[in-house]
């Protein structure tokens, strides 16, 4: 459970990568994004690069740049996120299928339910439950890095709304005083 709104946990997933807590996420592409009926839907392409032990690269070829498809649907009126992430890179040999959902918590108005779920399936390569147990391990502890990223985020959009409300209250305070009229005194015509 994150202890912030639901608006806010959904608007910082939109800008968690890149984030200093989880540089091996180096990159987010939008591919497509439409809203239907009120929905938001879109399709994101995540580059990675995990820097993998060299008896996993031998195994599945050179470390290298990784890739996943993210499809989110995201319904503001029953403020519901659903996250759902599959590697693209090396597919056929290893699935890592990702599902998270963000829902408001039904009576602490500021917090967030957060759920995660991940599948791994390997496929026919050997030392495949080594393989496995490494994937898992990444997977819990970017967890742990993706909630810090969160917190990161919502900490720098806190910051970016406050210098924006200071440098408007700023700008009108210095227009009010170069007019030397009081601003309720003021018509705007187009």
């Amino acid at each position: 459970m994150q202890s912030h709104p639901w608006e806010t946990v959904v608007q910082a997933v939109w800008q968690k990568y890149p984030n200093p807590m989880n540089p091996a996420v180096v990159g987010v592409d939008v591919v497509d994004r439409r809203v239907t009926k009120g929905v938001l839907k879109t399709h994101r392409l995540i580059s990675t690069k995990w820097g993998l032990p060299s008896s996993v690269t031998k195994v599945l070829g050179a470390d290298r740049m990784f890739y996943a498809s993210e499809h989110s649907v995201v319904d503001p009126v029953k403020k519901s996120m659903i996250l759902m992430s599959k590697n693209i890179t090396f597919c056929k040999e290893v699935s890592i299928v990702e599902k998270m959902t963000y829902s408001p918590h039904p009576s602490k108005e500021d917090c967030t339910i957060v759920k995660q779920k991940a599948e791994v399936t390997i496929h026919g390569i050997p030392l495949s439950s080594y393989l496995e147990g490494f994937i898992t391990g990444k997977i819990s502890v970017n967890s742990s890095k993706g909630k810090q990223g969160m917190e990161w985020v919502i900490t720098k959009i806190n910051k970016d709304v406050q210098e924006l409300t200071s440098k408007t209250v700023k700008s009108m305070d210095d227009l009010v005083h170069l007019s030397g009229e009081p601003l309720t005194n003021f018509s705007f015509r187009k």
